[in-house]
């Protein structure tokens, strides 16, 4: 079992659990505000996603030791940190900019879930 994985995996989806519940109490007028209360949800919704992937291929990689399950997983934990991070702070600083950023993290969590196809696809 990969431990950086469940233990990244158990901490990202518990910081998506506070970070969603201060969105929609202590945040959520200024995110209604400014419009940010989808791009908030979007954030905290692919956060756990990402977590839940994350604990997935740390259980799966002492089943199946594969180099492509263990990328997928620096994949998944990458592109969780820079998509939901990215939305976090556009609705924490109003700046947009930050929005460039977030295809960088989407296109790797594609690559974790590409990278876990042929890491598992390897064994069937």
């Amino acid at each position: 079992m990969n431990k950086l994985f469940l233990k990244i995996g158990a901490i990202l989806a518990g910081l998506s659990v506070a970070l969603g519940a201060f969105g929609a109490h202590a945040f959520k007028v200024a995110l209604e505000a400014s419009n940010r209360t989808e791009t908030y949800e979007t954030a905290a919704k692919y956060q756990m996603y990402g977590a839940l992937a994350l604990i997935f291929v740390g259980i799966l990689t002492d089943k199946i030791p594969h180099k492509f399950l263990t990328w997928s997983g620096y994949a998944f934990m990458m592109g969780t940190i820079i998509f939901s991070g990215s939305l976090y702070l556009i609705c924490a600083t109003g700046v947009t900019m930050w929005g460039a950023i977030a295809p960088i993290g989407g296109a790797s969590l594609m690559a974790g879930w590409i990278l876990f196809f042929m890491g598992v696809g390897k064994i069937l």
